[in-house]
Formats: C-alpha cells, sequence, structure tokens
C-alpha cells in the first residue's frame, strides 16, 4: 500500500530525516536576529501542535505532543513564520517577546534632581 496515497494533494509530509536540534547543533550563530524569541506557556498549551507544522525549523514536538522551542532569537527569515504560528495557535499559549539585550556601560548613574553635588 505504500506509494498508492503519497501523491495526494492532502497527504501528511514524510518526517524530517533530522531534527532542528541536530541540524543546528554545528551551525553558526545567525547574526542576523529579529530581537524576538517564541515563548510558551506551558500551562495553557494543549498540544495541538499547529506551531510545530507551520515552524518546523525553530519548534519541535515532544512525545506527548507539546512543543520544544529552540532558544535565542528568531532569524529574521523565520521571523514572519513565527508570526503566523503565533497568530494559528487556538489557545493563545505561544508568543512573540523581545529578546533581552545586554546593555553596554554607559555614563555614571545621575543624581535625582535637586540632590547636592560635590563637597
Amino acid at each position: 500500500m505504500s506509494g498508492q496515497f503519497d501523491d495526494h494533494p492532502f497527504a501528511r509530509p514524510a518526517p524530517p530525516t533530522t531534527t532542528w536540534r541536530e541540524a543546528t547543533r554545528d551551525a553558526p550563530p545567525t547574526t542576523h536576529g529579529s530581537g524576538a524569541q517564541l515563548v510558551v506557556d506551558r500551562i495553557r498549551c494543549d498540544g495541538f501542535g499547529m506551531c510545530a507544522e507551520l515552524l518546523p525549523e525553530l519548534i519541535e514536538l515532544d512525545d506527548w505532543g507539546y512543543p520544544i522551542v529552540a532558544a535565542g532569537e528568531i532569524p529574521d527569515d523565520l521571523l514572519d513564520h513565527a508570526r503566523r504560528a503565533v497568530a494559528v495557535c487556538p489557545v493563545l499559549a505561544l508568543r512573540l517577546a523581545a529578546t533581552p539585550r545586554a546593555t553596554m556601560p554607559g555614563s555614571p548613574a545621575r543624581a535625582p534632581l535637586g540632590a547636592r553635588r560635590g563637597g
């Protein structure tokens, strides 16, 4: 029976031969990040798996169908796909959040208005 239904327009695609963890293990870090990351509300998630269908590059499902999201920034070329995955989540368990950025030490802290200066 194999091959009989493979060319059907609604046939499920074959599973990937490698997971994103294996594929990105030796990959160099991306230099063009979007400044956003995916966050899953594990309590709200019901494990529908639609997010992993739309964004398999960053989301894979565990044995029970719940998403495991790749850590770090979303690459620029996947940002539209990530937005679509967030919008499609039926229980609103997936969201985009700003990636925390390291800050450079700037000028010294300023004294509050009205504080005495010097000695």
